[in-house]
């Protein structure tokens, strides 16, 4: 039997928790395992309970999802989290994503971006709706001609050929299976290609890693 990715749904609205979980239900590999209508009880549930992946919105009474966020980094708690929200400032999206969130999705595509988002963040990497790629991508653009960022830059260590083929591939969204299987290699040596990349071209996301990409011409 295929164990289930168990999902925990922080919001305070009961309607999208249950439009949310009726989206869930009909996928055979993931379950709702609870859900929070404050910060604070999202605090208390994941004091006893567990969850692979956390949806966090943040606008929440109590405790906003920004606090939730802090609180687990001040107590060391490892939550895989993907937002949800109707806020796609790219200033909040970023200051998030540094606080450990692994997914940002915008209220308005939940029902198209969920599962996948889902899926992609309990393998271990990173999904932004459309929209929120797009805004981050024009934040790191006009961020990356800072002069500090120009002197990093050069200091970028050559990538490697393969390490070039998998960067075409994760600009085009592929997962990590499916870039293993386009390039006959095994999921593990793409995930040390993908920690490589992260290391060399000195980024935290895949928005990074687009950005270098264009600006070398890549893609």
């Amino acid at each position: 039997m295929i164990e289930k990715i168990k999902v925990h749904i922080a919001d305070d609205h009961k309607i999208l928790i249950d439009g949310l979980s009726a989206l869930i239900n009909t996928e055979d590999a993931i379950e709702l395992v609870g859900y929070s209508l404050t910060g604070k009880k999202v605090i208390e549930w994941f004091k006893n309970n567990k969850a692979d992946v956390l949806i966090l919105d943040i606008n929440m009474p109590e405790l906003d999802g920004i606090g939730v966020l802090k609180t687990f980094k001040n107590r060391n708690v490892t939550q895989k989290t993907i937002i949800l929200s109707g806020l796609s400032d790219p200033k909040i999206v970023q200051e998030m994503i540094s606080l450990g969130a692994k997914g940002f999705i915008e209220k308005g595509a939940a029902g198209e971006d969920i599962i996948p988002a889902i899926k992609a963040v309990y393998r271990g990497e990173e999904y932004y709706s459309k929209d929120i790629k797009s805004s981050l991508f024009d934040l790191y653009v006009n961020e990356s001609k800072t002069e500090e960022a120009i002197k990093s830059s050069a200091a970028i260590e050559p990538l490697t050929d393969r390490e070039i083929d998998v960067l075409k591939l994760i600009t085009r969204q592929l997962s990590t299976s499916e870039i293993a299987n386009k390039l006959d290699l095994t999921i593990k040596t793409i995930e040390t290609h993908r920690r490589n990349l992260y290391k060399k071209i000195k980024v935290k996301n895949v928005v990074g890693l687009a950005i270098y990409a264009v600006k070398n011409n890549i893609v």
